[in-house]
């Protein structure tokens, strides 16, 4: 499960992002917190929050291509500083009494810019430091990480901003960032995977498109993730609605669905790193799985059963999101993979601020059931036609059958199908 973590500068890596991840989610929570209290108004906090996400949907592609040219270590060093000052910067106009709110908006932005860098920057870095043979755990890993900082970034943050104020949260952020610079410059650059960089040159982003658009296993993958994501992870959106309209059970439940879930994705991510490989059924299968629970979810005639659906909703939820990333880095020639992961980040990344719309107005208009449900069925068709689509294209059959007493479902070629039923 750990084994990835043998290699040194993926643990250096590793380690440092555990302190960043737990003070970017401490930012998150200060942030939010700052604008409501500057200006009473939920609008301004959806205004920080698209801010945050919109440098990735304008300039993600162009950020690939800049980090196929770029030593990506060194790119990293560069963009690590950048939203580490950010946070400092905060903290210093909130702790002396001089913040507006368009600070926080422009602070917001600048770690957005830096982020259409970072994403792809230190997605595709993960391979340079552990090779293909641990791609996967290291992705899973990496997901992990990530969900863990989840659970403690937010706590933490609650009991900062409560007993000091914002901007310590704010500048524990910014100097939470010295660990992942740290273990960058501790690196042993003899020690990583050597990977040829994109020489500069017109057209490399039309380049990179017509790369992923000739592979059916990228663009379909990367299609599925985009459905999966604009249509099933507006969970702010639906258990915030849940929590207060269907069990008004207020803030105290909604919290609840959050760590219920992140214990769900911590979970997720464990069992991928474990499992070693990323195959398509997986995505596929987990894909059907995530949209059909949520379905289920959305007609549980009971909080304590809503709550408990969280955990397997996060589980499979990661097991696409880990599966479909590893999978479209591992089939990505090394050269194009920042171009690839960049499209692969503003999909997954520019979901939430189309889909959340969407899901807001159905919710308004039909309930929060029906909004769930909705967005569920979506996941889950999108996943079959897919998976479908992409059998075709490698010339495979579904097989169902029973092996020591369980049901077996696979993809097999046609040609061994037809000499089973000949057999038979």
């Amino acid at each position: 499960m750990f084994s990835s973590l043998r290699v040194r500068n993926y643990r250096l890596f590793f380690l440092g992002q555990v302190v960043s991840n737990i003070g970017t989610w401490m930012q998150r929570i200060a942030q939010d917190w700052l604008v409501l209290s500057l200006t009473g108004s939920a609008t301004a906090v959806g205004v920080t929050t698209a801010l945050q996400f919109l440098p990735m949907l304008l300039f993600g592609l162009y950020g690939g291509v800049l980090v196929d040219r770029l030593s990506k270590r060194r790119a990293l060093l560069f963009t690590q500083s950048a939203m580490g000052a950010t946070g400092i910067a905060l903290a210093v106009l909130t702790l002396s009494g001089h913040v507006q709110v368009w600070h926080v908006y422009l602070a917001a932005f600048a770690a957005g810019l830096a982020t259409v860098v970072d994403n792809p920057a230190r997605q595709s870095f993960v391979s340079e430091m552990v090779g293909p043979d641990q791609l996967q755990n290291a992705v899973s890993l990496n997901s992990a990480n990530f969900q863990s900082a989840r659970l403690i970034g937010p706590a933490v943050a609650g009991v900062m901003i409560t007993g000091v104020g914002t901007g310590w949260a704010f500048l524990a952020n910014g100097l939470s960032f010295v660990a992942p610079l740290v273990g960058l410059l501790m690196m042993r650059a003899r020690e990583l995977y050597v990977v040829e960089r994109a020489p500069r040159g017109k057209g490399q982003l039309r380049e990179g498109l017509r790369y992923v658009a000739g592979r059916p296993e990228l663009i379909w993958t990367i299609v599925l993730v985009g459905f999966v994501s604009t249509f099933g992870f507006n969970f702010p959106v639906y258990l915030s609605a849940f929590a207060d309209d269907v069990f008004h059970a207020g803030a105290g439940s909604y919290s609840l669905f959050n760590t219920v879930m992140a214990v769900g994705s911590l979970a997720g991510a464990l069992l991928a790193a474990r499992r070693g490989t990323a195959k398509m059924r997986v995505l596929v299968v987990g894909a059907v799985a995530f949209g059909t629970l949520e379905i289920v979810a959305a007609l549980a005639p009971s909080l304590w059963l809503f709550a408990l659906l969280m955990a397997p909703i996060g589980m499979f939820g990661m097991t696409v999101n880990v599966t479909a990333n590893t999978s479209v880095q591992m089939g990505t020639d090394p050269a194009m993979r920042g171009r690839v992961m960049a499209l692969y980040m503003m999909v997954f990344m520019g979901g939430s601020p189309i889909g959340a719309p969407i899901a807001g107005w159905v919710t308004d208009a039909y309930g929060v059931r029906a909004g769930l449900a909705v967005g569920g069925a979506i996941a889950a068709l999108a996943a079959v036609t897919i998976g479908l689509v992409l059998a075709r294209v490698g010339n495979l059959r579904l097989s169902v059958g029973w092996n020591r007493g369980h049901p077996h479902v696979r993809f097999v070629p046609r040609e061994a199908q037809e000499q089973l039923a000949a057999a038979a």
